[in-house]
């Protein structure tokens, strides 16, 4: 996991500006929180184009730029509001297929019609570079 992220121009220690992303998306409707300024403190701008076998699902390109997710505040609250959280968006999973978003705990999900959890913390980054399913939570 650590080659891979890497690769993509991730480093320890790495730390990138939100507020410009906090600014445009919070115009937009959404809130930025505590979680998600970490998440993209650290990940924000990288970007995986790979793909392949991965442990339960196929390894699929994504992209940590949550203005990707302009214009999606209803989706993230809806299925916010489901869970019983706050989705930020973080990116998008195969070139735009699935949205990506964060919730106030560090929980990655993938966020579409459907809503499905890579877990919190490292391990959901693990599953997402990986390729482990996440579950689904709701069909």
């Amino acid at each position: 996991m650590e080659r891979i992220l890497r690769g993509a121009g991730w480093e320890p220690g790495r730390h990138v500006d939100t507020s410009t992303w906090r600014h445009l998306l919070e115009g937009d409707g959404f809130v930025m929180h505590e979680a998600a300024e970490r998440f993209l403190g650290e990940f924000g701008g990288l970007s995986v184009e790979y793909g392949g076998a991965g442990i339960s699902r196929a390894r699929e390109p994504f992209e940590f730029d949550p203005l990707l997710g302009l214009g999606e505040d209803d989706r993230f609250s809806e299925w916010g509001e489901v869970i019983g959280k706050s989705l930020f968006p973080i990116g998008e999973l195969d070139r735009g297929r699935f949205f990506l978003g964060i919730d106030e705990a560090g929980a990655i999900y993938l966020v579409a019609d459907r809503l499905a959890r890579f877990g919190a913390g490292d391990t959901g980054i693990e599953h997402l570079v990986l390729g482990v399913a996440p579950e689904w939570l709701c069909p």
